[in-house]
């Protein structure tokens, strides 16, 4: 059996979801509900839709402009397992994986949470911490607030440290 996503949608070409063209799942369920929200409709966990890995997949490879695929949400963190594998087929594409969350990366990696540990091996950009109307800033590149951070996870895991993509 496909393993499922729920999902609130999909933007199968975006320029503003992260660097280059891009294809972009919004997943459905998130426990941050950040006040000013740019996605909203997607905290409710009951609402959005059921999607197969493999029929995202497919519809992923129908386009050969892509350099890539994002994650946001919703909270992609609490479907980790299933993001992971559709991940790995990105990455097998050879297309690179970002994921937005509203949780930091130190919280991730605290969790010792296998699943999450898993999609984390799969991100090649990380964009963390929660959106914070206080520190809201129309001018930054691919994130809302200012607290938040674009982290580079491959030059991070080779590092040891965290090394922040401010490209």
């Amino acid at each position: 059996m496909a393993s499922k996503l729920k999902i609130s949608g999909v933007e199968p070409e975006s320029i503003v979801d992260g660097r280059g063209f891009r294809y972009v799942v919004f997943t459905q369920g998130c426990p941050h509900h950040c006040p000013g929200c740019h996605n909203p409709q997607t905290h409710d966990f009951k609402a959005g839709k059921w999607a197969d890995i493999e029929d995202l997949f497919t519809e992923i490879c129908e386009n050969p402009l892509l350099k890539g695929v994002t994650f946001s949400g919703g909270e992609p963190f609490c479907q980790p397992r299933p993001l992971s594998e559709l991940a790995k087929l990105v990455h097998e594409k050879k297309l690179d994986v970002t994921v937005f969350t509203g949780y930091t990366y130190a919280e991730l990696v605290n969790r010792h949470d296998p699943d999450v540990d898993a999609l984390l091996s799969q991100t090649d950009v990380l964009i963390d911490g929660p959106f914070l109307l206080a520190e809201k800033d129309l001018t930054l590149t691919f994130k809302g607030s200012r607290n938040q951070r674009i982290i580079d996870l491959n030059r991070t895991r080779e590092t040891g440290r965290i090394v922040l993509d401010e490209e």
